[in-house]
């Protein structure tokens, strides 16, 4: 099939590119000539274990291409995957300037059928507007829309495109149905659905499943905030609560709060959507609360060690990406780590695999960013880590004991046994587990 996607954003590329390897021709395009000319020389704007692979197999074999001019790329198309960034307003709402705008433009350029599928996530009810800018200069009989929401995990958005959970597709038309059928078959030959229904059914479907896991993520924050007050164990807990069958285990870690380009975005949509339509959706915005609060949870704790004036310390940072395997700092919960010690006086000591090229776009000068993870600990006085890279999970104690002033560690994912830092004699505090104490305690300045 002919495809055309307009975006090349995280969820742009990822579909363009994996559309490509399964035979399709497709043609990406996007207004930032400068990006555009750096796809069309083989380079991948973004990070994303596997992307780089497939990129370079379907640019080569001639199925992957890249244009800043629209009529170009949707001559020829099947299919337009709308993969336009919808970033939240000043009140929470989505912004559809993007795709509404490229809808506009669609509509005067669009010479024969097109389904034209709405890619980006996107408040209920925004097939029907995409279809009203459409129509104002085209023909009904000359297009679809269909709303196709993406589920992509950063870290693993190839693996999940190339072997969907379950792909869903709203659209009230047969011919568009059967089209969507067409591509999408070959991703779904182990059998996992595609699952067909209305347009705002499917739209709701994304914002419902990204807030219910957001919800158990600020859950398990909660409980673990509780374990501590109580002397239980969080990890112990999970564990009970994730073997029960109804439950499962995934998304029952606590941590320092949920970020990212989907949950933080999402939840505020449908809130507004709530609000919207005169529902008061208190769970969800208990949801956004406490992820609020949770991202400051490990200064509190570095500032009841230190004292609330930090000054004359410095803390080394590891993990500044919202999660592992990913350079994306969108609402990363080490952004907010970073503030709030850099107001109190401290200075930072930065390392991450990817991420550290945007955190410096940010902070320049502010902070210090260094190329391992053992350069991070020279002389500061406590470590917080914030992201799990695998890269973090079995460090050289002995190591960091060396370059530390002090054996400190704030963690902030739970990355460590509680045993094996008593034994290495680390004062080790993480997320809803018992403080373990140096026999000598650091005392605050």
């Amino acid at each position: 099939m002919n495809i055309a996607v307009v975006g090349t954003g995280y969820v742009g590329l990822v579909t363009g590119t994996c559309f490509a390897e399964t035979g399709n021709n497709v043609i990406c395009v996007d207004i930032d000539a400068d990006k555009v000319q750096r796809m069309q020389n083989g380079e991948v704007p973004i990070y994303e274990p596997g992307l780089e692979l497939l990129f370079d197999r379907n640019t080569k074999q001639g199925r992957l291409h890249f244009t800043t001019d629209l009529r170009e790329a949707i001559k020829d198309a099947e299919v337009i995957f709308l993969a336009l960034p919808t970033p939240p307003d000043e009140d929470g709402s989505a912004d559809l300037s993007y795709i509404l705008g490229v809808a506009k433009q669609l509509s005067v350029i669009i010479e024969d059928y097109k389904v034209v599928v709405d890619k980006s996530t996107v408040p209920v009810g925004t097939a029907e507007k995409v279809h009203a800018a459409l129509v104002k200069n085209l023909d009904e009989s000359l297009f679809d829309v269909v709303s196709n929401p993406e589920f992509l995990r950063e870290g693993v958005a190839v693996d999940d495109f190339m072997k969907p959970d379950r792909v869903v597709i709203g659209t009230s038309s047969d011919r568009a149905q059967k089209t969507m059928k067409r591509l999408y078959d070959p991703f779904v030959r182990q059998g996992n659905p595609i699952i067909f229904m209305d347009e705002r059914s499917a739209e709701m479907t994304k914002y419902a499943a990204n807030s219910y896991l957001a919800t158990r993520i600020s859950f398990m924050n909660e409980i673990a905030n509780l374990c501590e007050e109580v002397g239980a164990d969080v990890d112990k807990v999970r564990i009970g609560m994730g073997s029960d069958n109804r439950i499962g285990k995934r998304f029952l870690f606590p941590g320092v709060g949920y970020g990212g380009s989907c949950f933080p975005k999402d939840v505020q949509a449908l809130a507004k959507t709530a609000e919207e339509n005169d529902y008061d959706f208190k769970i969800l915005k208990s949801v956004m609360t406490v992820n609020t609060i949770q991202k400051s949870r490990l200064v509190k704790k570095v500032k009841r060690m230190f004292g609330s004036d930090l000054n004359g310390k410095t803390f080394g940072i590891w993990g500044l990406a919202f999660k592992p395997n990913t350079d994306d700092i969108r609402e990363a919960p080490a952004l907010n780590i970073i503030d709030e010690l850099l107001e109190a006086g401290a200075k930072v000591k930065a390392f991450d695999p990817e991420a550290m090229k945007n955190v410096k776009a940010i902070y320049g000068d502010k902070i210090q960013f260094v190329s391992d993870q053992y350069e991070a600990l020279i002389e500061v006085d406590a470590l917080a880590i914030v992201t799990e890279w695998s890269v973090f999970r079995t460090p050289s104690f002995k190591v960091m004991k060396e370059l530390m002033n002090e054996p400190v560690i704030f963690d902030g994912r739970n990355l460590y046994d509680m045993n094996r830092m008593k034994e290495n004699g680390f004062h080790y505090e993480s997320i809803g587990r018992n403080i373990i104490e140096t026999k000598q305690e650091v005392t605050s300045s």
